[in-house]
């Protein structure tokens, strides 16, 4: 009984020590990128950044492509959670305008996370069985906005999804001026609202559907 105790809690100790370093390449990836860019996180400047040799990073992740895959769908559950935030704090008839404006802070505030989330070629499948549950959080929140308001919910979400998107790109590489940012999130959820349903008891059901 004590040998099965003793082992059990070296391999805890194991399975948190391999989270920790997991954790700590995710973030020095994060780190790098931020300041640096996305070209300069590779295996050999992690490995110096944080004094793990490269076998040990290998050990956890397959290739630079794994670590920037881990940091992407760390970037949706950080999305998802900001957006069901925003969804949730305010009346259910403002929603829309409160997800869309939280999702253009979201792209604004962490530029990297969001390209690495949606302008680099990774092998990370959107809208498929083997989706990371990551993703689906991130737009069912999109989701709860349309559930129930039209039989076209899911394709309102995606449209909207689309058009916060390029108002993100768009307002990045300076194409859209910041001043009229929240001009443009109004008139896109006035777009998006006003073929819905008049408002009723049945509007903005709760719902825990995922993609």
């Amino acid at each position: 009984m004590a040998t099965t105790l003793a082992a059990n809690r070296i391999a805890e100790r194991k399975l948190r020590d391999k989270q920790a370093r997991r954790a700590q390449i995710i973030s020095a990836a994060r780190r790098i990128a931020e300041l640096e860019g996305w070209s300069n996180v590779t295996v050999r400047r992690l490995s110096d950044e944080i004094s793990y040799s490269q076998p040990v990073l290998y050990a956890h992740f397959e290739s630079r492509e794994g670590i920037l895959a881990a940091v992407a769908i760390e970037g949706f559950q950080e999305l998802g959670l900001a957006l069901e935030k925003a969804r949730k704090r305010v009346k259910r008839g403002n929603a829309v305008e409160s997800v869309g404006a939280a999702y253009l802070e979201f792209a604004a505030s962490s530029p990297a996370l969001y390209e690495v989330m949606f302008s680099l070629s990774l092998s990370v499948p959107f809208g498929e069985a083997a989706t990371p549950p990551e993703l689906r959080f991130a737009f069912s929140q999109f989701l709860e906005l349309f559930q129930g308001q039209s039989s076209k919910s899911e394709v309102l979400s995606e449209l909207f999804w689309a058009s916060l998107h390029g108002i993100a790109e768009l307002t990045r590489t300076k194409r859209f001026p910041r001043i009229r940012q929240k001009e443009r999130v109004r008139t896109l959820v006035e777009l998006f609202t006003s073929a819905l349903p008049p408002a009723s008891s049945t509007m903005f059901p709760r719902t825990s559907a995922l993609v």
